[in-house]
């Protein structure tokens, strides 16, 4: 299972709780419960204080990566074969579909 933390961890490592749950699309409790389950199975690792203020820094361990990269593997394999039977226009179309919806996301987020 692709998880949404992994991913923005490997492109923005040290990220804070809150910072993982804007880009997830969840809430800061939720966000929280995954980041837990993670550290426990190994794949982040969180200080036990925080270095400076109230955010506690997340980082991918090897562990994590590697799941991540298993993840990006299986989440692209059903990429393609979603994607096998559209023309290329079809694609596109489906892209722009999709970075609209990403916006309304974070429009929404700007609203609450």
């Amino acid at each position: 299972m692709r998880r949404p933390g992994l991913e923005l961890l490997a492109q923005r490592p040290g990220l804070s709780n809150s910072e993982l749950a804007r880009g997830a699309f969840v809430t800061r409790q939720s966000m929280n419960v995954l980041l837990q389950a993670l550290e426990r199975e190994g794949q982040v690792t969180r200080p036990a204080e925080p270095p400076v203020g109230k955010v506690l820094p997340t980082r991918l361990t090897p562990r994590g990566r590697q799941r991540l990269a298993e993840a990006t593997a299986a989440v692209r394999g059903v990429e393609l074969r979603m994607l096998a039977g559209l023309s290329e226009t079809e694609q596109a179309d489906a892209f722009r579909a999709l970075q609209k919806m990403v916006r309304s996301l974070r429009d929404g987020d700007r609203g609450a």
